[in-house]
């Protein structure tokens, strides 16, 4: 990374607003480039120029200057770019399920996809915007872009919400919990079960010494994980803190080479039989963008339930043309 952490942004809505925000208060940017639509049924430029007014009058009280810019629609200006995160969506689609924006999302990046390949970017690409499988394959493919480049955020949000109902049910800090959803970062999700830890310690053990404490209702906190979103679209209709700050997550694992593992969505190679398509897996992160992934061994039904995931991921992509 050079001297000057840059960051592009495309759609300044909800989430993506919030993932310039975090971008600032968390020091990992120094220059931010905003883009948006301005076209189709809503005036984005004025809603635009209001975030980069409000996100400057904030850096006041910011301990990191951030350069911010206005880039529009000018797509190519993000060409330099360390990092550019992908947030266009539309979040009143997504009311019911993550795939409500899957045409919206793919035709509007058909915008820009094709602008920054042919302007030479060679950053990494951070893409938020749901159905986020289909969309990070999409990237990778009609960018011609090395794959390892193109991150999704898939299930890294996923996963958070499952540690974080592992440690009210048992009273460890969810820092301290070792565990992941895995697959398509949507319905078909599923708890990677066998690797559930505390501490280092397998849950599996846990369980036969302490039952009154680990002997969890498996379904309902898969659940609970699966559908945390949901509780926030009900009273608000959109999710933005969360996610915006898993983005922000990848851009500092990317910008800082942390090699920190994460769950995320990345291309399939041959990972566990499946390819052509990206889902998650924990991933090493750096400033190269996913070095390694860090397959672990699943029992046959967590074997079953990620081919699943795949196979929904591939029929979304037929929908769109993408296979």
């Amino acid at each position: 990374m050079g001297t000057c952490v840059s960051v592009g942004i495309i759609g300044l809505g909800h989430v993506g607003a919030h993932v310039a925000n975090s971008l600032m208060l968390q020091g990992i940017a120094d220059e931010l480039l905003l883009c948006d639509i301005a076209s189709g049924d809503e005036d984005n430029s004025r809603k635009l120029a209001a975030e980069v007014q409000d996100l400057s009058d904030s850096l006041a009280f910011c301990s990191h200057n951030v350069r911010i810019e206005s880039c529009g629609e000018d797509y190519a200006a993000l060409a330099s770019c360390d990092v550019v995160v992908n947030a266009a969506g539309k979040v009143r689609l997504a009311a019911q399920d993550r795939d409500g924006e899957l045409f919206y999302t793919t035709d509007t990046a058909r915008r820009f996809i094709p602008v920054l390949a042919r302007a030479g970017f060679s950053g990494v690409w951070v893409t938020v915007a749901n159905p986020c499988d289909v969309v990070a394959t999409q990237i990778w493919k009609l960018g011609g872009f090395d794959p390892r480049r193109v991150i999704g955020t898939g299930t890294q949000l996923d996963s958070a919400r499952f540690r974080h109902v592992l440690s009210r049910e048992t009273g460890i800090d969810q820092h301290s919990v070792g565990a992941y959803m895995l697959g398509e970062h949507g319905a078909t999700q599923f708890a990677c079960w066998s690797q559930v830890n505390f501490g280092g310690k397998p849950l599996a053990e846990l369980e036969r010494e302490e039952p009154a404490r680990f002997s969890l209702d498996r379904p309902a906190l898969e659940d609970a994980a699966r559908r945390g979103g949901y509780v926030a679209m009900a009273g608000k209709m959109c999710t933005e803190y969360a996610v915006a700050n898993a983005a922000a997550r990848l851009v500092r694992a990317v910008v800082s080479n942390e090699h920190a593992v994460l769950a995320c969505s990345t291309l399939m190679d041959g990972v566990y039989g499946e390819e052509g398509l990206f889902c998650s897996v924990p991933c090493v992160v750096g400033g190269s963008g996913v070095e390694a992934l860090m397959v672990p061994d699943l029992t046959g039904p967590e074997q079953a339930a990620f081919h699943a995931s795949c196979a929904h991921i591939r029929e979304n992509l037929g929908r769109v043309g993408l296979v």
